[in-house]
């Protein structure tokens, strides 16, 4: 397998386009987009890896860094230079950071999983709270001990399933302030860090053994000026983040042009998609691809009047930019199909709920529904609106059957909540199902406005857990009319 790190998800059409021949020429055809917004290619043969890294190299890519235990996993705005709502484009700080630890070997020395993301305050998030450390950025307004102007709140010890968010470090950092304050929180992790037990080895674990003031006071070491801490109240509140911004086409903030959020199933995409979405990017756009933590992509910079011809190009290969509220919000992990450590195809079971509820049911607003393969919980089970985490289920049969245990009410930003379980061992076949009803369960009791997250939330367990045991009603055609299939453009 091939795993690629992309400064902020962001990768050129000759990039896409040269990726797109490698899966062809040496992998399995396929290019999959991660819950990192990085790029993987797998099923390269045992001839063809010096191949590989060269093509790679002249391609101006790397995968140093990218693998076993290295840092690999840093994330930006996939919006970045183009979101009407953002405030600082934070493509110069992800390139930044990016150089900057290749250009350091002794920070390659981190956990598979230490995760660094930069959210910019658009309209798209990047879940910066559940990151081992995450850049806010916030605007401080006058008459403030500090000069107006856009900042970044650090955040530290984020990982979820791991059962805790990032938490505020208390200092208020300038732009040019984060890649160095990036570094000297990293380094102090390599220096102290557990890393006898893999699944401690994480910044939270330090955080926990040794509090925010040391660990804070330890990083000062390696930084030219001193902390400056403020208070989180001196920043404006968050602009609102819209659920399904990724998806479908919106304004940029350049005048007459647009963004297209472009979905594959199973986040999934062959060579010839890959190669053929590039070519749109060269014609219609800037020659710019974008890729999401929500596992699909952007393609930027389109005419307004270009939207039409583009669109229809985007289908032709396979892919769409509208779909149902379901489907929009849909993440999965790699699965057993290519990681050892995935108890389910997640993947496949993801397509089959996607399938099935886009028959029977409608929504009118946006839900996310996560599967996770394993406890690493690469697709952040404990924050969709709808979680599932994979097991093994003993039916009573001669073997053992691929089935989730059920979490519901996770949120992350303003509505940052781990999800509760009210299910275990459900087999895979009967999850469609038994999701359907939870969902029903949902619309027919709401108040009126209240989202999937709210209502989770209001709800206790026993009566979740009862909502998701009920059979569910026979299908009502008539919703096709509705929601869904504006949605779904028709």
């Amino acid at each position: 397998m091939l795993r690629l790190r992309l400064p902020g998800g962001i990768l050129s059409a000759y990039q896409a386009k040269g990726l797109a021949d490698i899966a062809e020429r040496f992998g399995g055809g396929n290019v999959d987009i991660t819950t990192r917004a990085n790029l993987q290619i797998r099923e390269i043969g045992a001839a063809h890896p010096l191949d590989v890294l060269t093509a790679l190299d002249e391609l101006g890519l790397t995968s140093r860094g990218a693998g076993a235990d290295n840092i690999r996993n840093l994330t930006g705005s996939p919006l970045a230079g183009i979101d009407p709502q953002e405030l600082i484009d934070t493509r110069p700080l992800t390139r930044g950071l990016y150089h900057y630890i290749l250009n350091h070997r002794e920070l390659y020395g981190l956990p598979r999983k230490f995760n660094i993301a930069f959210d910019g305050g658009g309209r798209i998030g990047v879940l910066e709270d559940t990151n081992d450390i995450g850049f806010a950025a916030v605007r401080v307004g006058p008459s403030k001990p500090v000069p107006e102007g856009i900042y970044f709140r650090m955040l530290l010890g984020g990982v979820t399933g791991h059962g805790d968010f990032a938490r505020d470090s208390g200092v208020l950092l300038e732009p040019d302030e984060v890649i160095a304050a990036a570094a000297a929180i990293v380094r102090v992790f390599i220096d102290h860090g557990d890393r006898t037990d893999r699944k401690r080895a994480r910044l939270k674990y330090l955080l926990e053994r040794w509090g925010i003031e040391k660990i804070m006071a330890a990083a000062a070491h390696y930084l030219p000026t001193p902390w400056r801490f403020a208070p989180a109240e001196w920043g404006e509140p968050r602009g609102p983040i819209d659920k399904h911004g990724h998806v479908g086409v919106h304004q940029q903030a350049q005048p007459g042009l647009s963004y297209i959020g472009i979905m594959a199933r199973a986040s999934r995409l062959s060579a010839a998609q890959l190669h053929g979405i590039a070519g749109i990017a060269e014609r219609h756009g800037s020659g710019t691809l974008r890729l999401t933590v929500w596992q699909n992509l952007i393609l930027s910079d389109v005419p307004d009047a270009e939207i039409p011809d583009t669109v229809t190009e985007i289908e032709a290969l396979g892919l769409s930019a509208k779909v149902s509220n379901v489907r929009g919000g849909l993440v999965a992990c790699t699965g057993n199909a290519g990681c050892k450590f995935a108890l389910a195809d997640t993947k496949r079971h993801a397509l089959a709920i996607g399938d099935h509820l886009d028959e029977c049911i409608a929504l009118d607003q946006p839900i996310n529904i996560h599967l996770t393969g394993c406890p690493n919980s690469c697709a952040q089970h404990y924050i969709g609106d709808i979680g599932l985490l994979a097991t093994k289920v003993d039916t009573g049969g001669d073997e053992e059957v691929e089935g989730y245990h059920l979490v519901v009410g996770g949120g992350s930003g303003r509505e940052a909540t781990l999800g509760r379980e009210i299910a275990r061992d459900i087999p895979a076949d009967e999850l469609p199902h038994r999701l359907e009803t939870l969902l029903r369960g949902f619309l027919a009791r709401r108040d009126a406005g209240e989202t999937f997250h709210a209502f989770a939330n209001r709800h206790s367990v026993e009566q979740l857990s009862a909502m998701a045991k009920q059979e569910p009603s026979p299908p009502f055609r008539a919703e096709r009319e509705g929601p869904i299939a504006s949605a779904m453009g028709g």
